[in-house]
């Protein structure tokens, strides 16, 4: 479910613009609001499931991911729709959390935890490769209301399952929440992603945009300060002690840095930039995820008998050379090589997710898996949606670039406002007194997509090379460390 819900949703982002009359804006808080909601219970979800038991949170996350599911499905517009997102995005990190502390447990020795995760890796496979045409499919046949509502099932199928096969397990040791950094944390981030939101839009000069800057970074160190000085903090920040797990969490921000924000916006890629339908658009987009369903086992082999020292890092590596390659191929006009840089990109990813999970929290002591799980999934979903912001800021202000270096006749406000039309897929937004204005916006489009490829393929890039820093920092400390010596240094 978790993963049908974020490779089907943005595919119908365009269907959801017309039919909700929503704009660019709206597009991205319809995926942030469910980002965002899932960095907001993470940290708390992860301590409720050590403290009042993994199985029977995880049942109450399930009922209300399914509910919210149908709240989606029913909603007449853009604000109740992002509303709903929100709900879902609580039940969603929630369920995840506990999924990831709940295989952390049942499966202790590492060759069992390492299938149970290659399992995992190809269940939310399925979800993320065959999103996209699931989503599609919907569409064309149904209507988009039944990408939400079709969780319903999911969720009460999940459930039998869940009653009757998961142990419960919970942390003897858990401490109380800690509601102090879970809304310093939760209201820092949002404050940040509406400041790029807001900058994309009015530049980031305005005095609202820097009082949601200067509201974000004091809520940022109001966390740290939090943190710091309670008993039982949720972000334990000693486990930045631990370089192997820096390492794969340099891989969870590596991957939503790139690979899970771009897919938000290549369904308008596919469909406006190079013209497809939304089927075929649904196809293109299987290239991007179907690996994600294929690679996981065979990442865990290669973790075993390699080590994610070496599978980490040469995940994000490949990541990185196939957003460059995919910059260079839509400079050229080359499809071909834009759809062979999404495949090569979807095995980067698939080589890189469950390794990363399966090491943060094999990374800690088996007590402390909620925590560590909730650590790496905070990690991932601030990165994405952060970058789901930033990304949509990137592609609007290269079209805004491209159209005034075409010598469009407009001011800096009105070429962003054309510029956020065009991003959304709106290419008949353009004066209509030139002929040849669609032609130019769609041009303008694939410049802004290219400079977005770029942007992710160097970010991918150097965390890769971090990663592999910090891998190689942890073999050396392992072989510093006498015997007898805490293990958690390495």
């Amino acid at each position: 479910m978790f993963g049908l819900e974020i490779s089907s949703v943005p595919v119908i982002l365009p269907e959801l613009e017309r039919v909700l009359h929503a704009d660019f804006q709206d597009a991205q808080w319809i995926m942030n609001a469910y980002t965002l909601a899932c960095t907001s219970v993470l940290m708390a979800a992860g301590t409720l499931a050590d403290r009042y038991g993994r199985r029977r949170v995880l049942v109450a996350s399930l009922w209300l991911f399914g509910m919210a599911s149908l709240a989606c499905g029913w909603a007449t517009s853009a604000p109740l729709l992002i509303a709903a997102r929100f709900v879902q995005g609580v039940g969603a990190g929630t369920m995840m959390i506990c999924q990831f502390a709940i295989l952390s447990q049942q499966f202790r020795e590492p060759a069992a935890r390492s299938r149970a995760f290659a399992v995992w890796g190809v269940v939310a496979g399925i979800g993320l490769g065959f999103g996209p045409l699931v989503g599609a499919a919907i569409v064309a046949l149904a209507d988009w209301r039944w990408v939400f509502l079709v969780h319903a099932p999911l969720a009460l199928l999940t459930l039998g399952l869940v009653r009757a096969s998961v142990q419960e397990s919970r942390d003897p040791d858990a401490h109380r929440l800690d509601v102090a950094g879970m809304l310093t944390l939760t209201l820092a981030v949002f404050a940040l992603v509406y400041f790029i939101t807001l900058g994309t839009v009015q530049g980031f000069g305005n005095r609202v945009g820097l009082a949601l800057l200067a509201g974000a970074l004091a809520l940022l160190a109001l966390f740290v300060a939090a943190e710091r000085r309670s008993a039982h903090p949720m972000f334990d920040f000693s486990v930045f002690r631990i370089h192997r797990f820096n390492g794969a969490m340099m891989g969870s921000v590596g991957m939503n840095l790139s690979f899970w924000p771009f897919m938000i916006y290549l369904p308008i890629y596919f469909q406006s930039a190079l013209g497809h339908d939304l089927m075929h658009a649904g196809w293109a987009l299987l290239a991007y995820t179907l690996p994600t369903l294929l690679v996981p086992p065979l990442a865990e082999r290669l973790a075993l008998r390699h080590g994610a020292e070496r599978v980490i890092p040469g995940g994000l590596g490949l990541m990185a050379v196939a957003f460059l390659l995919m910059a260079a191929g839509n400079a050229r006009g080359i499809d071909a090589v834009v759809i062979a840089a999404c495949l090569a990109a979807g095995v980067g990813l698939g080589l890189t997710n469950s390794p990363v999970t399966n090491t943060s929290t094999g990374a800690v002591s088996a007590a402390r898996a909620g925590m560590a799980s909730g650590i790496d999934f905070s990690a991932r979903l601030i990165t994405l949606a952060l970058n789901i912001a930033l990304m949509g800021f990137v592609l609007v202000s290269g079209i805004a670039r491209h159209l005034g270096e075409a010598g469009l006749r407009a001011g800096p406000g009105e070429l962003l406002q054309l510029a956020q039309g065009v991003a959304a897929g709106k290419l008949d937004i353009m004066p209509d007194a030139d002929a040849a204005a669609p032609a130019l916006a769609q041009a303008a489009l694939r410049q802004g997509f290219g400079d977005v490829m770029l942007y992710a393929g160097i970010g991918v890039g150097l965390l890769a090379l971090a990663s592999h820093a910090f891998f190689r920092r942890g073999r050396r400390s392992v072989c510093l460390v006498p015997v007898g010596a805490d293990a958690d240094l390495g």
